[in-house]
């Protein structure tokens, strides 16, 4: 990978409270990575470290091999896109699009080709003379995107910029975001709390709890293969058991539950026979049966939903943990208040760290 931006051990406090514990990052030219995490956990610190609107406590960013901790923010090649989208309500698109440009002192007919290229690119052609009063939302997100891409960034920083549309139109601009961002071939540093949408658009995510990164990995690493438990249950809410090694063999761990045993394959992580673990499993994964087998685990159901095509049964195992299971359509086999077996293959188990 072709580094771009690294974060070498930043860590930042506001009084007693240490908001970035020694995290470290490289980001790649031309990759779409997101950070994700809940209120909180230091996204949009670390994205104010990024632009310099924020000096970390120690540490140091470099950007693109030059250090630029203590560079002032608009000596670095980079841009940011906000939620609120910041848009000159006294100004109309093209001359908050052209904003930037003209304080570079950009000369006049390349800000005009300038900004039509952008408003071409986010799908605005034809808008130059139109104020921000007269714009949708979508729209004036199309808008302070367009200004940000206008002055050709090295890095586009993206501070939960979707966040204030509405669902099908989120859903949208998700699509047209990558587009855009693979056609320009900018490095897009984006952050939410939504993992649908750091799942549907990020070639690598950055979970964050706490300060710290809880793993860093493409998209399916971290939605198959969860290395703790808090990455597995915030990215797509996996079911968490509980159980104890009994085997090893041929890289699989035979793993006894209450009320029966499973196996599960043996990856990063090396348990030893007597050595309590904790499972994760997708409830999509998770498939009941009338009937036990030699790697099933005994349950009672204790609710049915069904919405959107999507129908969800609630498990009860023996010890009180609850699961999910999940599927497209119904199962009419099964009963509420009826016992059950549930059981997952091998490698749909994943041993995560508490």
């Amino acid at each position: 990978m072709d580094t771009i931006l690294e974060l070498r051990n930043i860590t930042k406090s506001f009084g007693k409270t240490e908001v970035l514990k020694d995290i470290s990052i490289k980001i790649g030219k031309g990759e779409f990575i997101t950070l994700l995490g809940p209120s909180g956990c230091g996204k949009t610190t670390i994205l104010r470290i990024i632009a310099g609107l924020e000096e970390p406590d120690g540490g140091r960013v470099f950007l693109n091999g030059v250090d630029v901790t203590e560079m002032e923010p608009n000596k670095r090649d980079v841009n940011t896109v906000f939620q609120n989208y910041a848009l000159f309500p006294h100004m109309n698109v093209e001359d908050n699009i052209a904003y930037g440009l003209r304080i570079r002192k950009t000369d006049k007919k390349e800000i005009a080709v300038r900004v039509e290229q952008a408003l071409e690119l986010v799908q605005l052609s034809g808008y130059n003379k139109r104020l921000p009063h007269e714009l949708s939302g979508g729209q004036k997100q199309r808008v302070a995107i367009a200004r940000a891409i206008v002055n050709n960034p090295k890095v586009l920083l993206l501070d939960e910029p979707l966040g204030a549309l509405d669902l099908q139109l989120r859903r949208q601009m998700q699509t047209e975001l990558k587009r855009l961002q693979k056609r320009l071939g900018i490095t897009f540093v984006y952050i939410t709390h939504d993992q649908e949408e750091a799942i549907n658009m990020s070639d690598r995510i950055a979970v964050m709890r706490d300060g710290v990164f809880e793993q860093i990995g493409t998209p399916a690493q971290v939605y198959d293969l969860p290395k703790t438990s808090y990455v597995a249950e915030f990215v797509g809410n996996a079911n968490l058991i509980r159980g104890r090694v009994t085997e090893i063999k041929d890289g699989v761990a035979s793993i006894e539950v209450a009320g029966g045993q499973v196996k599960a394959a043996v990856r990063d992580k090396q348990p030893a026979p007597g050595m309590e673990v904790i499972l994760a499993v997708r409830s999509e994964n998770v498939k009941l049966y009338t009937y036990s087998t030699q790697t099933s685990i005994r349950c009672r159901l204790k609710e049915i939903s069904f919405a959107g095509g999507m129908q969800k049964l609630f498990l009860q195992l023996e010890d009180g943990t609850e699961v999910v299971s999940s599927s497209f359509g119904m199962r009419l086999a099964f009963e509420p208040n009826s016992e059950v077996y549930m059981s997952f293959d091998a490698n749909h188990g994943v041993l995560v760290d508490l």
